[in-house]
């Protein structure tokens, strides 16, 4: 859980309050404010995170 806390936080640069894991999803907890770059323009930003760790990303706010 480590690693992936550490290269999610490093692709999309924001703070990370909490990592949930559900099946083949990760549920990333950011704060609402920067919901916006964590995410990227039309989902870049995770969407690059999804390909590095092979599993589906979702961002929620906090």
């Amino acid at each position: 859980m480590d690693e992936v806390y550490k290269r999610l936080k490093e692709m999309l640069r924001v703070d990370i309050i909490d990592l949930e894991f559900d099946g083949e999803k990760i549920i990333v907890y950011v704060p609402r404010d920067q919901v916006r770059i964590a995410v990227g323009t039309g989902g870049a930003a995770v969407k690059a995170a999804e390909l590095v760790l092979g599993r589906k990303i979702e961002v929620r706010a906090r």
